[in-house]
């Protein structure tokens, strides 16, 4: 890297150009605040952080998008010399014994890893991949309690908004009803009230021009304004730009070190406000290597938790496959015309959207439900059989935070972008492992009532790692007692200027979606930074077409 360096001057520097990262900044420019934004990783759309699967093709046909999903997802920490190199390689050739790349880490313990552990890199973050799938979280088991509900309810509000949250764009779907009315007679009685079957919250909304497409909520929607005016002076986003660390002052960040990675050049960044929004695992390894560690953040990575995950595929059966093509012919559709081909024999129209059920957690049942078809880096389906007629289960189970699950990182080992490599130390309590044996039963159980398993895709539980969902790793708490990173305004405690962003302040055990939890607390943040209540942050002051700029 070039020593050559510049010096910027912004009023907030933001860390990470993902979910988190675009609600502060969608928070803060409207009041006045000149934002930065940098990711190590590139623009992939036209618009800055738009969901790749808003494209036609990915939508007609969701398995194509899988190889896009894999593509993006860069794997974390993954156990070296455990299994020989290609019995075909030739004798000649060389040999690694163990290696660093690709994710490989010649420290990493087999048994106490997160196998399926990954990151993205790009404008967007997650946001250009996600399930867009953003359901509140239960009152009493996964949300902090020194929040009240009232308060809740405000940030919910906002975020929802902002997320652009709907629960009826899957509704016209025969699929969706066929699979809903089947699961809500499998469970009859046994869900507690308000905790049933029903339709899983999305962020999204069908598109005006074509209602068979739906325009997914990316980085894109947030920022919303903020990409419509395009004013640098405002606001920019610099792509390919990698924060290495901090270099602190006193109780303060003096300037953050940033390389160009195309430009090959190192910049200074001066800013009055630091926030980092970089993920659970990339946001610690920032402040590590900024010498911010166990001695100065005694909670940093630790704490570690996600969602253990059952996994499995149904091919629904000639009865429901009948039924959802009954019901097709006798009620139509009023958002856009069926395309039906009289020589299909599934007979389901080819732009029926597809399920998208939700089963809450709750105190009787400590796991999410999701049944539905999604790209994921697994359970992609066999060319043979016709994606019309397989649904996709997913249940995600909770980990209780223990301070001895962590991801620590490695001074004399660097990843692939030159920073520390992270290396996990995670392995599930007796209990977690109690409730996720309970959660495969009901989940088998709500299988048998739809279909048969679809060879290959038999259920399974999940390599640990593999829901994406990592929290607590900078956990927020209400007192600096050394069992957390940050304050209840997301403010690091031992540096005035540094704000943390992400599923990683999350403190408690959960099992839903983190993503609308963390935006709601950083718009928490971001109310206090500006000094205004939850309901008025997101306040746009519409301007004279002759200010906008191109």
């Amino acid at each position: 890297m070039a020593h050559t360096q510049e010096t910027l001057e912004v009023d907030v520097l933001i860390i990470g150009s993902g979910p988190i990262g675009s609600t502060f900044a969608r928070c803060l420019v409207p009041h006045g605040r000149r934002v930065l934004m940098i990711d190590a990783g590139a623009q992939r759309s036209v618009v800055p952080g738009e969901h790749l699967k808003n494209a036609f093709v990915y939508q007609r046909n969701i398995d194509s998008f899988t190889p896009i999903v894999q593509g993006l997802l860069q794997p974390v920490s993954l156990p070296t010399g455990e299994t020989p190199p290609s019995l075909t390689l030739e004798p000649t050739s060389f040999r690694m014994p163990a290696g660093q790349r690709s994710g490989q880490n010649p420290e990493q313990d087999p048994l106490r890893n997160l196998p399926a552990a990954a990151v993205s890199y790009c404008v967007g973050g997650m946001f250009t991949h996600w399930t867009n799938n953003v359901p509140r979280p239960h009152k009493e088991l996964e949300r902090l309690d020194y929040i009240d509900d009232a308060e809740w309810d405000d940030l919910f509000d906002v975020a929802e908004r902002l997320v652009d949250k709907h629960t009826d764009l899957y509704s016209s779907s025969v699929r969706h009803t066929v699979v809903k009315d089947v699961l809500a007679r499998h469970y009859r009685d046994r869900l507690p009230s308000g905790f049933g079957v029903q339709n899983l919250p999305v962020a999204g909304h069908r598109h005006p021009k074509n209602r068979e497409l739906i325009h997914f909520t990316g980085a894109d929607t947030i920022l919303g304004p903020l990409l419509q005016w395009r004013n640098p002076d405002e606001f920019a986003i610099l792509q390919e730009h990698r924060l290495t660390r901090f270099v602190t002052n006193g109780d303060g960040v003096a300037f953050a070190e940033v390389e160009d990675l195309v430009g090959w050049t190192t910049k200074r960044v001066r800013a009055n406000t630091y926030i980092v929004a970089a993920g659970s695992l990339l946001t610690p390894q920032v402040l590590w290597n900024s010498g911010l560690r166990e001695d100065r953040l005694p909670a940093i990575g630790r704490y570690l938790t996600e969602h253990p995950m059952t996994f499995t595929q149904v091919v629904m059966t000639p009865e429901l496959v009948e039924a959802a093509a009954l019901l097709a012919r006798e009620t139509g559709d009023a958002d856009f015309q069926w395309t039906l081909d009289p020589k299909d024999p599934v007979r389901i129209p080819a732009n029926d959207p597809p399920p998208m059920v939700w089963i809450p957690v709750s105190a009787e049942r400590r796991w999410h439900c999701q049944v539905h078809r999604d790209s994921f880096q697994y359970g992609q389906l066999p060319g043979d059989v016709d994606d019309r007629t397989v649904v996709d289960l997913r249940w995600f189970g909770m980990v209780q935070p223990r301070a001895t699950n962590c991801v620590r990182f490695l001074d004399g080992v660097r990843d692939s972008l030159g920073m520390p490599k992270p290396l996990f130390e995670f392995t599930l309590a007796h209990d977690d492992r109690r409730q996720l044996n309970n959660m495969m039963r009901d989940m088998v159980d709500a299988s048998r009532a739809l279909g048969g398993f679809l060879p290959g895709s038999e259920p399974r539980v999940m390599p640990l790692g593999s829901s994406l969902h990592f929290m607590g790793t900078y956990r927020m708490g209400e007192d600096n007692d050394g069992t957390c990173v940050v304050d209840p305004y997301s403010r690091v405690w031992t540096l005035d200027n540094v704000y943390l962003g992400g599923n990683g302040i999350i403190p408690t055990a959960t099992a839903c979606n983190p993503t609308l939890t963390s935006i709601a607390l950083a718009i928490r943040s971001a109310s206090q930074i500006v000094n205004k209540p939850v309901r008025d942050v997101l306040q746009w002051e519409d301007r004279p077409e002759s200010e906008a700029t191109t």
